[in-house]
C-alpha cells in the first residue's frame, strides 16, 4: 500500500488540535481564502497538506494565539520571508539592486551590458516557467476528473463574468495547477445550478443565502464532532465520520419537509 506524503484537511484539524483546541475546519479555510497557506489538490479536487503548509499553518495559529498579530501582519511576513520547519524567520537576501547601488563607480557600459543579460535570462526563465506551468496543467487534466475553466464554461453554458461573481459570492471554487484554473464536481454542479436560477430570474447575489445556510449547518455539525476527534481513540475518527454522514441525511430530510410544508402554505393560500 502506498504511503502518502500529505495530510487531508482533516487530518491536519486532528494533529492541530492538542496546541490550538478552537481551530476548526472553517478556520482553515479561511485562512486559504486569504492566502496565507496554499495546499496542493488530488485529481478529485480535494486538499492535501505538506509537512510545509501544515507548519505555515502551526507558525500562523501560534502568531494570532500568542502575540495577536494581524493577519496583514502575518501574510507580510510570509511573503517577506521564508519559514523554516520550526516556525522560525529567516530574512531573504538582500537584492542585486541594492548591492549595485553600493558601488556607484562601476562603468555605465558595464552595467548596461549586464542589465541587458539579466532582462534576457529573465525573459527566458519565464518562459521556460510557462512552457512548465503548461505541461503541468496538461499532465493534470489527463487524469482527474476536475474541469479546467474553458471546458466548466462550455459544459455549464455561463459567461466569464458569471463564473467570477459565483467565484467572489463563495459559491464556486478553483485551484491552480499550472497555467490553468481546475474545478472539482461539486463546483461544476453549483454553476449549471446556478445557471438555471438565473434563467429563472434569481441572480447570484440572491443565491449567497444557500451558501450562508449551508456553512451554518456546517459550523453546527462541526461544533458536534470535534469534541469526539479530541478524544484521540482508535474509533473516535470512524464515529465521527458516521454521525457526519447522519447529521448530512438529517439535514436533507428536514429541508425537504420544511420547504414543502411552505409550499402547500404558498400554493393553497394557507396562513
Amino acid at each position: 500500500m502506498t504511503v502518502r506524503d500529505y495530510l487531508s484537511i482533516g487530518e491536519v484539524l486532528a494533529v492541530l488540535l492538542d496546541e490550538f483546541s478552537d481551530v476548526t475546519i472553517s478556520k482553515i479555510r479561511f485562512l486559504e481564502s486569504q492566502g496565507l497557506i496554499k495546499p496542493e489538490r488530488t485529481p478529485s479536487g480535494y486538499r492535501k497538506f505538506s509537512d510545509v503548509e501544515v507548519e505555515k499553518l502551526r507558525y500562523i495559529l501560534r502568531q494570532q494565539k500568542d502575540s495577536y498579530v494581524p493577519l496583514r501582519v502575518i501574510r507580510s511576513q510570509i511573503e517577506d520571508d521564508t519559514l523554516d520547519t520550526t516556525g522560525d524567520r529567516t530574512l531573504s537576501p538582500e537584492s542585486f539592486a541594492q548591492s549595485e547601488a553600493s558601488h556607484p563607480t562601476s562603468r555605465k557600459k558595464t552595467v548596461t551590458t549586464a542589465a541587458v543579460k539579466d532582462t534576457n535570462r529573465q525573459q527566458s526563465d519565464v518562459r521556460r516557467e510557462q512552457r512548465q506551468q503548461h505541461a503541468q496543467a496538461v499532465a493534470h487534466a489527463d487524469k482527474t476528473e476536475s474541469l479546467p475553466r474553458e471546458a466548466l464554461l462550455s459544459q455549464c453554458d455561463i459567461a466569464q463574468e458569471v463564473l467570477k461573481s459565483l467565484e467572489n459570492a463563495g459559491l464556486v471554487e478553483g485551484h491552480n495547477v499550472g497555467d490553468t484554473t481546475f474545478y472539482d464536481e461539486q463546483s461544476v454542479s453549483v454553476a449549471r445550478v446556478a445557471k438555471r436560477f438565473m434563467d429563472l430570474g434569481i441572480d447570484v447575489r440572491h443565491l449567497r443565502s444557500w451558501k450562508m445556510s449551508a456553512d451554518r449547518e456546517t459550523d453546527l455539525f462541526e461544533q458536534r464532532i470535534l469534541p469526539i476527534l479530541r478524544q484521540r481513540n482508535p474509533g473516535a475518527r470512524e464515529e465521527a465520520t458516521a454521525m457526519l454522514e447522519e447529521f448530512i441525511s438529517l439535514g436533507a430530510e428536514l429541508r425537504e419537509a420544511l420547504m414543502s410544508r411552505e409550499i402547500i402554505r404558498l400554493t393553497e393560500g394557507r396562513k
